[in-house]
């Protein structure tokens, strides 16, 4: 947890209200205030929880969200193209330490993603032994052979470019063009390569829910606050 007594400034600008510099000014602007006692002196401590600005408290020390991401953002601090961060709150973008996404999701691929300024749990959730469950829906060219389930489940599949097989993964059929995969790994494009190595094609593909979270009540853009 992020230190919660510093100066006021420095909760300004860690929060992305303004940098550093731009602190004393915008104590003028807006009611800053710490308790019940407004304040113009940007060097005075506080906790967080005791700093309120326009009668409201101060955003969480730490985020995460769950994302429903629509197709054609991504996943990107820097890229060049619709950025999945301009999705969110102006003023969360200049947080710091960062919010970013815990893995990526393709421009195309639509669904579920966690982002969090959490660097802990970042890392921990992204780690290759930390089997988050992830389930995809995927839209595929071609009509299922019959063989695909016991082919994902055996553990056996290697894909091109990879030295192991991946780890068992589950496939449910709801049509034959249409599955749903879950996986527990979280390689470059697995669920594409998965079905290209039994001669398949995905052409839409939509993650459900990422380490038991869902989206289903989140529309396209949407998000909401979770906690993990």
């Amino acid at each position: 947890m992020a230190n919660s007594y510093k100066r006021i400034d420095a909760h300004l600008s860690s929060l992305g209200y303004c940098t550093r510099s731009e602190a004393k000014k915008f104590l003028k602007i807006f009611e800053v205030f710490v308790k019940d006692k407004r304040v113009f002196d940007v060097s005075l401590k506080a906790n967080h929880e005791d700093v309120f600005i326009n009668n409201e408290p101060l955003d969480a020390q730490t985020i995460t969200i769950l994302l429903n991401k629509p197709s054609g953002y991504i996943c990107s601090h820097n890229d060049a193209g619709s950025l999945i961060y301009s999705l969110l709150p102006e003023r969360w973008n200049r947080r710091n330490p960062k919010i970013s996404t815990v893995g990526r999701l393709d421009v195309d691929t639509t669904g579920a993603i966690i982002l969090t300024d959490n660097g802990d749990l970042n890392h921990k959730l992204t780690s290759p032994k930390s089997d988050v469950i992830k389930v995809y829906e995927a839209t595929l060219a071609e009509p299922l052979k019959g063989d695909e389930s016991q082919i994902f489940a055996s553990g056996e599949l290697m894909l091109n470019g990879e030295k192991k097989p991946l780890l068992p993964a589950m496939l449910e059929i709801i049509s034959p063009t249409l599955v749903r995969l879950e996986i527990v790994e979280g390689k470059y494009h697995q669920v594409k390569r998965m079905f290209a190595a039994v001669g398949n094609r995905v052409i839409k593909l939509h993650r459900v829910s990422f380490a038991g979270f869902q989206i289903d009540d989140l529309k396209e853009g949407e998000y909401k606050f979770i906690e993990l």
